[in-house]
């Protein structure tokens, strides 16, 4: 009989690690969880609805979210959330916030700032945050529009669970421990540059199973790989082609999948740099002429799940280019049924190649 996620020795060392480090273990373990899988469940960043929505693939229903909507930041809301993962029976949320005269924000002079990255439950409950509500800093405990997050185990230098955060008005990738401790940054925290530890609006960070890590530097028009001691070995480009790398991971066979947000295309580029495949996302009847697709990632199946940012989409198309599923309609945002606004990352729960370690819990 197939175990469940609690019963994975690898997640009850997560979870107890992270009651050790303050969350109550009557919280981490009140929730029976399925497989990991979740029959096929996709995890939606919706952007502009200040939401997080958990939809089933086969009816577009919305099965959980997080997020009530408000464009204050607050222990059930979210504003403008950018990235959004799940592992075990919890869900690591980016409320990035949201800029002057966007949708999903009433203030239209000083914009609506979230400046959270955050863990909750499954009833929605938050268990553990770094950064302020509303603030904007870079002092400890403070962030500027964080736009990505990921949970990871045993970070290289940092024996434990830790979670990686794209800071990026900050300039900088850095990882949090659970005591709220920074044990690990790239970038010069305020200065945008493209010199030795420099970075101009990054836009993620992924941890390799080689233990680097894979930064789309996104003004810099490059994604980097970078040892834990903090010198580049790699750099993709596609050919010098890219411009605005959104989100970038490391694929099974050794390529990097680069989501080339400014070019509305998702390319695949080998260990030399050159484009073995793409996809662009605007040549649809319909579309938006600039979708700004903001995250690309590969499923086991060989498919690539697309976050259509500005076409209000989800959608997964196989190696022929062909959409296999879509959520929300084209170019036509919405919050009712089957609808998204400015959806800015999306994943299928348990199936993503790219994850960080632990590799396929």
């Amino acid at each position: 009989m197939a175990r469940t996620l609690l019963q994975k020795p690898i997640v009850r060392h997560m979870l107890t690690a992270m009651a050790v480090a303050g969350v109550a273990a009557s919280v981490l373990y009140a929730h029976p969880v399925a497989a990991q899988n979740d029959n096929g469940h996709i995890l939606i960043a919706d952007q502009f609805n200040n939401r997080v929505v958990e939809v089933d693939r086969k009816t577009h229903q919305v099965v959980w979210h997080f997020g009530n909507g408000s464009d204050l930041p607050g222990p059930h809301s979210v504003v403008g959330t950018n990235d959004a993962e799940r592992f075990g029976p919890l869900t690591l949320i980016s409320g990035t916030g949201t800029p002057p005269g966007f949708p999903g924000c009433s203030d239209t002079v000083n914009g609506c700032p979230d400046n959270r990255v955050f863990i909750v439950d499954p009833n929605g409950d938050i268990i553990w945050q770094y950064g302020q509500a509303g603030v904007a800093g870079s002092g400890p405990n403070q962030l500027n529009t964080p736009v990505q997050a990921l949970f990871t185990i045993d970070f290289p230098y940092h024996p434990g669970p830790a979670v990686l955060i794209a800071d990026q008005a900050n300039e900088r990738i850095i990882v949090v421990n659970l005591n709220h401790q920074i044990v690990w940054q790239y970038g010069t925290t305020g200065v945008a540059g493209s010199g030795p530890n420099q970075l101009n609006n990054p836009n993620s960070g992924e941890v390799l199973e080689n233990g680097h890590i894979l930064i789309a530097d996104e003004s810099n028009n490059r994604v980097i790989e970078v040892k834990p001691d903090l010198q580049i070995v790699k750099q993709f480009t596609a050919q010098g082609t890219v411009n605005g790398a959104a989100f970038a991971s490391r694929l099974p066979n050794g390529d990097t999948l680069i989501s080339d947000s400014n070019n509305n295309r998702i390319v695949e580029v080998d260990g030399t740099d050159h484009v073995v495949w793409q996809y662009l996302t605007n040549t649809q009847a319909g579309s938006n002429p600039t979708p700004l697709p903001t995250r690309a990632v590969r499923l086991h199946n060989g498919d690539t799940l697309i976050s259509d940012q500005f076409n209000d989409r989800v959608i997964e198309v196989n190696k022929a280019g062909k959409i296999v599923f879509q959520q929300g309609a084209l170019n036509s945002p919405g919050d009712g049924f089957n609808e998204l606004n400015g959806p800015y990352d999306a994943k299928q729960i348990g199936d993503f190649t790219g994850l960080t370690p632990p590799f396929g819990f």
